[in-house]
């Protein structure tokens, strides 16, 4: 099935946010959006590996949500790749925002875990030719994870960088200058192509630089020593990329002999999924977790997906948790690759978003529940760092009663 679009819709700008899982991409999506032109209408789709739907959160409770929501519309597609198995739910999603929207610009953020070519590939279909002018890939890359050889040696990360325009590279600053170099030429035997970006966050400074990957990131883009001026010349590059025509796409076209050979990386669905459970009642099993609604929960879900254990938990708002013995809790789960959530706990309504390397915590108002999602690594990856990747199982069981024993029930 082919969705058409409208004719009405044409050459809106559509630029791709990508990243390897914990990447960074939800806050380069926030400064993205810090770039938008107050009368301008944009438009997100926010693909999320989990079926519960918390990064939207996170970007809503972000500075600039209240003073431009009316002109940003937020829609998330969860519990897969929209780049797998099949193109359907990427249509629907495009399809729906520019007919309901009308957006003047569209921001596409897929899971970590999805294959950058194939969604560009697909975007560039005769179906999205006229309706959608495909601008700079937007890749980002952290300089953390990937001085891991579990990364390094990961074809997903690899291929996150080969498939960019721009490279946004942050967490960075722990570097040493042998080492910011040996980053350098890894990505210039990647992609000699892409433009790199040294992101910037109080105090750090950017610079920006296409096919020279000897430049140092502590120089600033323009000479100037003030670092405050960072954040704002980092801003400007940002903006700089989401005017430019794809490189990447247009390497595709020319290479392209056939149809798109698909790649080793499989696909999210080829994982077995197990049947989702509501809290209230252990023995109900559905199919998938779009067939909870709100007046199910408490709810949660267990899955394996690629080499990844998925578990994700929604509670009412009146459901009180402990802060520090929630987040103690969940930092002693095995094996956690990335644990987001919006929980309503005895510190107020917190954010969570915890990578490997960053443990980040703020307070948002008040939300419609509690949402709770995890991603631990099941198996091994194939890496060669000398660490133990026994494959583990899980019996989520003594977990969901562990979560649900720290619940206080208000009102």
């Amino acid at each position: 099935m082919i969705l058409t679009s409208t004719t009405i819709f044409q050459n809106i700008p559509c630029t791709l946010v990508t990243g390897f899982l914990g990447a960074g991409k939800t806050t380069l999506i926030n400064h993205l959006l810090t770039t938008k032109p107050t009368e301008q209408r944009w438009a997100l789709l926010i693909n999320e590996f989990g079926r519960i739907g918390i990064d939207g959160t996170l970007l809503k409770g972000a500075d600039w949500w209240q003073a431009a929501q009316e002109t940003i519309a937020v829609r998330e597609v969860s519990g897969g790749c929209i780049c797998c198995t099949s193109q359907l739910p990427l249509q629907i999603a495009i399809s729906r925002l520019l007919s309901e929207h009308k957006p003047q610009r569209l921001l596409i953020e897929p899971t970590g875990l999805a294959h950058p070519r194939e969604l560009v590939q697909q975007l560039s279909e005769p179906h999205w030719q006229t309706a959608l002018q495909m601008q700079a890939v937007l890749t980002v890359l952290n300089a953390i994870q990937w001085q891991q050889a579990k990364y390094r040696e990961h074809e997903g990360f690899a291929v996150h960088v080969q498939e960019a325009d721009a490279l946004i590279i942050n967490r960075y600053d722990h570097l040493s200058a042998d080492e910011i170099q040996a980053l350098q030429a890894w990505i210039a035997t990647l992609n000699p192509h892409a433009t790199i970006i040294w992101a910037a966050h109080e105090p750090a400074a950017a610079v920006s630089h296409d096919s020279d990957h000897s430049d140092n990131p502590d120089n600033s883009s323009n000479g100037s020593s003030d670092k405050n001026d960072a954040l704002p010349a980092y801003i400007t590059m940002l903006r700089e990329q989401l005017t430019k025509p794809s490189q990447v796409l247009n390497r595709q076209h020319k290479v392209a002999l056939g149809p798109l050979a698909k790649s080793a990386i499989r696909t999210p669905l080829q994982g077995n999924t197990s049947a989702v459970f509501a809290l209230a009642d252990p023995t109900l099993a559905s199919n998938s977790a779009q067939n909870s609604t709100d007046s199910e929960l408490p709810y949660r879900y267990h899955e394996t997906q690629q080499d990844l254990l998925l578990a994700g938990w929604r509670l009412p708002a009146h459901y009180l948790l402990p802060a520090d013995t929630l987040q103690s809790w969940l930092l002693r789960l095995p094996n956690w690759q990335r644990i987001k959530g919006v929980v309503h706990t005895s510190d107020g309504w917190l954010q969570l978003n915890f990578t490997p390397d960053s443990l980040t915590t703020r307070t948002v108002g008040a939300q419609s529940d509690s949402r709770l999602e995890v991603i631990l690594q099941g198996a091994d990856n194939g890496s060669n760092d000398g660490a133990d990747h026994t494959p583990i199982a899980i019996d989520w069981q003594p977990y969901d009663r562990q979560l649900m024993a720290m619940v206080v029930a208000l009102g």
